[in-house]
């Protein structure tokens, strides 16, 4: 199905053929919408250019469809997981993966117009235009035969899956994360080749779906994590019966007997990995070629990610950038944000500054993985001098109850000040608690005021208590809710 948005299903009541507008966004999804909408609020008149479908990365193959799938897998877990409670008996649930991967587009298009689509006719002062790519140019932006002119210019087209230079890696049709989660029949196996956070939701969507998977990665899973947090992940997936393969080179991969072949190398030894399909989640790369972007000197780093200051604005006067197509952190509400923040600097509404100190981030795993500010590496590195605080979920009355212990919490702080400096967590219901933290961190809070704060009882959010009174006491010879 074509889901292409044309200029004839997008236009506003302001399209016109006068070619002057105050700004051009270029790029139509999270970052392109923010940027516009900013600039439309403020009273400006925006050129609006699409390529490809409507709404980008997030909610098309992203987020959105990724979530669903694996809030299905959850539900299918949910059946068989149960037997941890006495008296409760497990039931397996039947799985029509195509059925599922069809209710996953439904919900995506409806979205799409809802988020989207359906937005910018309440928007006058945008105009849409899909007219095939375009390329920056002197004095503004050339697409479908005509330059449109402005003064500023927002890049906003976003970021792919990239595909690592594995010898024979295109001779066997590999998946991209976009070709699962759109996959027709499910595949009996799948080697997931990645271990950062797509490669770990992909994988246990996946198997909690009924497919086997080995999950494949140079080093450990999710080595921008905590080391502990990171090994608890790890043997929460292997108790799910997902082999994990970590610490290994990979040297080759090529068609076989049912699927595909890939060899690693590990400890001076190479081994065989087989599946019926080769699942590649190795990371994004912007969408930053033929932009015109070398031509009017606009800087990018060697993946191709355009360098911007903490304004947003590019190497270049009068043209900035946002999202994924940037070199800043590749999260959809990040993205947002940093349009905003380019658009009120380019436009002189208020003077804004890209600041991620406080960025909570996930990993939408089960037990989920969140963090805020600096890791314990981090930390160090930017000179202070640190104290760790880490407790595992067992001590965490939630956890005990709910009968799921896996996971850990770990607080960093400053040694001299007390001052929190970040933490990260793996629990069920990490996704929601790290928001706590990241307000801890807002307001500059210690270790000790936030072991002194009040939390409701038998929470996870909780655990960020404990973790914090772990600094100084041992919490496992307190009575409930004592300290």
């Amino acid at each position: 199905m074509d889901q292409t948005v044309t200029k004839d299903d997008c236009c506003t009541a302001s399209e016109t053929r006068d070619d002057n507008y105050d700004l051009i966004v270029v790029g139509a999804g999270s970052a392109g919408f923010s940027a516009s909408i900013t600039a439309a609020d403020a009273g400006k008149r925006v050129a609006l250019i699409g390529h490809g479908t409507t709404g980008g990365t997030c909610v098309n193959v992203g987020c959105v469809p990724s979530k669903a799938m694996i809030r299905a897998a959850e539900a299918v877990h949910g059946g068989a997981s149960a037997a941890r409670f006495p008296g409760v008996e497990p039931c397996d649930h039947a799985v029509d993966w195509g059925a599922v991967v069809q209710g996953t587009t439904d919900l995506v298009e409806e979205m799409r117009h809802k988020k989207y689509i359906d937005l910018l006719p309440a928007y006058k002062s945008v105009t849409y235009i899909e007219d095939g790519p375009a390329r920056l140019v002197e004095g503004g932006v050339a697409v479908g035969g005509r330059v449109i002119s402005a003064p500023r210019v927002l890049i906003a087209t976003g970021s792919r899956p990239h595909l690592p230079a594995i010898e024979g890696i295109d001779t066997v049709e590999p998946l991209d994360s976009t070709d699962l989660l759109t996959l027709p029949d499910r595949p009996e196996s799948i080697l997931v080749l990645g271990g950062g956070y797509i490669g770990c939701e992909l994988a246990q969507m996946a198997s909690r779906l009924g497919v086997k998977v080995t999950l494949v990665t140079r080093s450990r899973l999710l080595p921008g994590a905590e080391p502990e947090v990171a090994q608890a992940l790890t043997q929460a997936l292997k108790a799910e019966d997902i082999a994990v393969e970590t610490g290994l080179a990979y040297v080759s991969v090529a068609k076989a007997a049912g699927g595909v072949n890939l060899i690693v190398e590990r400890g001076g030894k190479t081994e065989d990995l087989t599946a019926e399909r080769l699942v590649v989640t190795t990371g994004r790369i912007a969408n930053s070629e033929n932009l015109g972007l070398e031509e009017l000197g606009i800087e990018t780093d060697a993946r191709g990610s355009i360098k911007v200051g903490q304004d947003m604005a590019t190497t270049r006067a009068g043209v900035w950038a946002a999202g994924d197509v940037t070199d800043r952190d590749q999260f959809v509400y990040m993205a947002a944000y940093g349009a905003k923040v380019a658009i009120n600097n380019a436009l002189g509404l208020e003077q804004m500054r890209y600041d991620n100190a406080a960025m909570p981030w996930v990993v939408f795993t089960d037990p989920q993985v969140a963090g805020v500010g600096l890791s314990e590496v981090e930390a160090k590195a930017a000179g202070h001098k640190v104290k760790t605080s880490v407790i595992t979920l067992d001590n965490v009355p939630r956890a005990v109850a709910a009968r799921d212990t896996r996971g850990v919490i770990k607080l960093v702080a400053d040694a001299k000040t007390d001052r929190l400096l970040g933490g990260q967590i793996a629990a069920p219901e990490g996704s929601d608690t790290i928001q706590t933290l990241a307000m801890a961190l807002i307001f500059g809070m210690t270790a000790r005021a936030l072991g002194e704060t009040i939390f409701p009882y038998l929470t996870t959010v909780e655990g960020l208590k404990l973790a914090a009174q772990t600094f100084d006491k041992d919490v496992a010879k307190l009575s409930c809710c004592a300290g």
